[in-house]
């Protein structure tokens, strides 16, 4: 996506702008998305599922196509184009593991409708996504998920060994974060909207424009950074333009 700088860092002396307004003083910048598929000796994990393909319709009730338009995404980058190029086929998927229900994380998750795979989030977002009225609330968009079979999480859980689901609400209620414990690599966090970029986790942390709670926020930004210290962990960053060019993704490179 692209989208106004403070929608990612909020800082003072800022106005948020939509994409007709994109030459204000405020800079629009790249927010790319990510999914991450974990193979375990017990299942095919996908942790979040990006954006679709029929964004700008999708999100037409809601105004967020005007505010964080997907339109720099080629074919071969949307979610089942690059599956595919990894020879993984949807039903070869056992979990997918939704960090939130925004749409930009949750917006492939209909995919799996009709597949063997288990769809986990947390048990106050899915009580959240699912227990308001309307279509949609801030960037919760029930044309997601509606529908699907979600299984839930609550507290830090290990969910299949070397893979540990971490509470760390404040973006939303029920954000979570994951770590993976890899033989090679060592441990990595992916800490969804937890922590935006770099920048935001600081120190000292800088907060989003979207937080549900600025105390719960920040709590669990040091609650990363605790495990980060202890593990030595690498920390993969939400929406971090400038990290993901130097990470290894797919389909050519990968972490063992």
């Amino acid at each position: 996506m692209t989208a106004d700088l403070t929608w990612l860092l909020l800082k003072p002396g800022r106005s948020i702008m939509d994409r007709s307004n994109k030459q204000a003083t405020t800079p629009w910048v790249d927010v790319p998305t990510h999914c991450v598929l974990v193979e375990t000796d017990e299942g095919k994990v996908l942790w979040d599922t990006s954006c679709p393909r029929d964004w700008e319709e999708r999100w037409g009730p809601t105004g967020l196509q005007e505010f964080f338009p997907y339109d720099k995404v080629g074919e071969d980058e949307y979610l089942d184009s690059r599956l595919n190029q990894l020879g993984v086929g949807l039903d070869e998927i056992d979990y997918v593991i939704l960090s939130h229900l925004h749409f930009d994380h949750a917006g492939n998750a209909q995919m799996f409708k009709n597949t063997n795979a288990k769809l986990v989030c947390h048990q106050r977002e899915k009580d959240f996504a699912t227990g308001f009225e309307g279509l949609f609330n801030g960037a919760h968009l029930k044309t997601d998920y509606e529908g699907l079979e979600l299984q839930t999480v609550s507290g830090d859980t290990e969910f299949l060994p070397g893979i540990t689901l971490i509470e760390t609400p404040g973006h939303t209620v029920g954000t979570m974060s994951m770590q993976v414990d890899l033989p090679d690599s060592g441990t990595m966090i992916f800490t969804s909207d937890a922590v935006y970029m770099g920048e935001s986790f600081g120190p000292p942390a800088t907060p989003a424009a979207i937080v549900n709670n600025l105390e719960d926020f920040y709590r669990s930004v040091e609650k990363l950074r605790g495990i980060q210290e202890r593990t030595n962990a690498a920390m993969v960053f939400g929406h971090d333009a400038e990290q993901i060019h130097k990470l290894r993704v797919a389909p050519g490179g990968s972490y063992t």
